[in-house]
């Protein structure tokens, strides 16, 4: 019982002497700032991302042929859309995304290559975008059919 009144006492006394120090102090001003700003974008609405198609089949191609395609990507929101990333399921397939922010009602080309060398048979990949749109993650597909050489 002793014990645990000195652990009482210690720990009693260890949070009234912690927070000594005024909370306020610890507020960067620039963080505020890029609050804000945050705060006012979402205000506005987000980005809306439309596609021209959300699968693309590259058909037929014979091993080792690189296959390479191209998503229209507009922007149907109110803000300026940022894709952030653009990662495929494996690494046969390769996606460049636009880097600079698509304005509202403005488009921008997504392309990709597939190279096929060891994949034989259909194919089916994802590529996911993140975004700063409204579901933050989107998802297009490309499929085809990889045959060996004659």
């Amino acid at each position: 019982m002793r014990n645990f009144k000195i652990l009482f006492v210690f720990m009693l006394s260890l949070a009234f002497f912690s927070c000594k120090e005024n909370a306020t102090s610890k507020i960067n001003t620039s963080n505020l700032e890029s609050a804000k700003e945050r705060d006012t974008a979402i205000s506005l609405g987000s980005a809306i991302v439309e596609f021209d198609k959300t699968e693309y089949d590259f058909g037929e191609v014979i091993e080792g042929e690189i296959a390479e395609g191209t998503f229209k990507i507009t922007n149907k929101g109110k803000v300026d859309l940022i894709i952030t990333s653009a990662k495929a399921t494996c690494g046969c397939t390769v996606p460049e995304w636009p880097k600079e922010p698509i304005a509202p009602g403005a488009s921008a080309d997504l392309k990709f290559t597939f190279n096929s060398r060891g994949r034989l048979g259909k194919q089916s990949k994802s590529i996911t975008l993140q975004t700063n749109s409204e579901k933050v993650t989107e998802l297009i597909r490309i499929k085809g059919t990889v045959v060996k050489k004659s």
